[in-house]
């Protein structure tokens, strides 16, 4: 049921569950979170080597169909992810529509190209699989 599954990725601490385990994923933000609109997340991702504090607000939340969290503080100049969940016939469609933008001019774009698009195509994939194995789909 798409309440089961809005329930799922509105518990912040199920993060850890579908993140790669090499991102060393970690939230600071006292746990149970409430999520609502104006909840601020405080978190800690490593990247090549070094741990990264970012900090996400809660901007949109329309339980059990939608929600945005924006970087407040982290690796990107600009991350603007918003999550939809859509009631289909066999259960529930997950979309993940993610604007950013990489700091740096010219170095940050070399690095999106050679190294950080195909990144975070990685830890979607890995989110994908892990989703379907939680959820019992193939």
């Amino acid at each position: 049921p798409i309440e089961e599954v809005f329930d799922f990725f509105s518990k912040p601490e199920n993060l850890s569950r579908i993140t790669p385990k090499k991102l060393n994923f970690k939230i600071l933000t006292p746990t149970p979170i409430k999520m609502m609109k104006g909840q601020i997340i405080d978190y800690t991702i490593r990247l090549i080597g070094f741990q990264i504090h970012w900090r996400t607000l809660i901007t949109d939340y329309n339980p059990p169909y939608s929600f945005i969290d924006q970087q407040i503080k982290g690796p990107y100049t600009i991350w603007h992810h918003k999550h939809t969940f859509k009631k289909i016939a066999n259960g529930v469609e997950i979309y993940d529509n993610i604007t950013y933008s990489i700091p740096f001019g010219i170095i940050g774009r070399i690095l999106h190209y050679v190294w950080i698009q195909k990144d975070l195509e990685n830890i979607f994939r890995y989110r994908k699989k892990v989703i379907n194995e939680i959820f019992n789909m193939n």
